[in-house]
């Protein structure tokens, strides 16, 4: 009974306070809470102590701590600190907006020598580790013919792959089509420059011809000018392939009655008439003479009737 009690006048007391601060009699700063300053303890033994509680005590195998100091410095990595402080240092100097900071508080320089810093620790943790591995008889090196099962199996690596060079040739593809575009554009603005040229060309000659019309000029040239530039001269690829097609095909023209006489031919007799010189002065030649034409016999007939 005395905890329902309790708790009655509990709820009673809160709707009391309810009401009164909803009427407005509660005024700020009647009840004031006073946080009590913290005071924090460096307790070196105790956490020592706690350390030691949930500590494993398990070979050095198991967890493989390593406490050491840095390697030394590397002459590289040193020049390579030098450089950049000296990079630094010119560049405030040359730019006085950027903020006047020493070489040390740098955080640039800062984020490298943190770097290095790692670097320096993982290099001599491996030092301090590998003796102990020779000892323990642990390899650390990988046998030639050691053999490691894939994670994953050939299917999938055959998947990899087959995406890899789908990427590769949409790739190439991708570089041929911009390619392609850039040489298009790069003709059509070659033609729209002839086209201009010529356009230009055509219209300075017609002004000289309205000129020479006109009386005012007399000077024909541009026209054998205009002549020489109208003419088409062969590339040397062009000429090879027209002497190859000559020695194949011949030079053209007609073929036909090529060996038909002309009247020039016919009226030429300088070759016959040393033939005939030639045969009458023939001296003991015994050969038959030659038998007259059909229509000279005829002829021969006719006048002996």
């Amino acid at each position: 009974m005395s905890d329902t009690s309790d708790s009655e006048s509990l709820s009673g007391s809160d709707a009391e306070l309810q009401e009164a601060f909803s009427k407005g009699l509660l005024k700020p700063g009647l009840n004031v809470i006073d946080d009590a300053p913290k005071v924090f303890v460096n307790d070196t033994q105790g956490l020592q102590d706690k350390l030691s509680e949930f500590k494993l005590k398990l070979p050095w195998i198991e967890v493989l701590d390593s406490i050491n100091k840095p390697a030394p410095l590397a002459p590289e990595l040193a020049a390579k600190i030098l450089e950049q402080e000296e990079k630094q240092e010119n560049l405030r100097k040359n730019n006085k907006k950027l903020p006047q900071i020493s070489v040390e508080d740098d955080p640039v320089l800062n984020d490298f020598k943190r770097e290095t810093m790692f670097y320096r620790q993982a290099q001599a943790t491996v030092l301090s580790s590998i003796p102990k591995f020779k000892e323990l008889n642990i390899p650390t090196k990988r046998p030639e013919d050691y053999f490691a099962e894939m994670a994953k199996s050939d299917e999938h690596m055959q998947k990899i792959r087959q995406n890899l060079m789908r990427k590769q040739v949409g790739q190439e593809r991708s570089e041929k089509v911009k390619q392609l575009r850039a040489q298009r554009k790069e003709g059509k603005a070659l033609q729209i420059q002839t086209k201009l040229k010529r356009q230009q060309e055509k219209k300075q000659m017609l002004d000289q011809v309205k000129k020479v019309r006109k009386g005012v000029g007399k000077d024909l040239e541009f026209l054998n000018n205009s002549k020489q530039k109208g003419k088409n001269v062969p590339n040397k690829k062009g000429q090879e392939n027209r002497k190859w097609r000559d020695q194949k095909f011949g030079f053209g023209g007609k073929k036909r009655n090529s060996k038909s006489n002309t009247k020039e031919s016919s009226a030429d007799l300088g070759d016959y008439g040393k033939a005939g010189k030639n045969r009458n002065n023939m001296k003991g030649s015994k050969g038959k003479t030659q038998r007259p034409g059909k229509n000279r016999r005829n002829k021969i007939r006719n006048r002996r009737k």
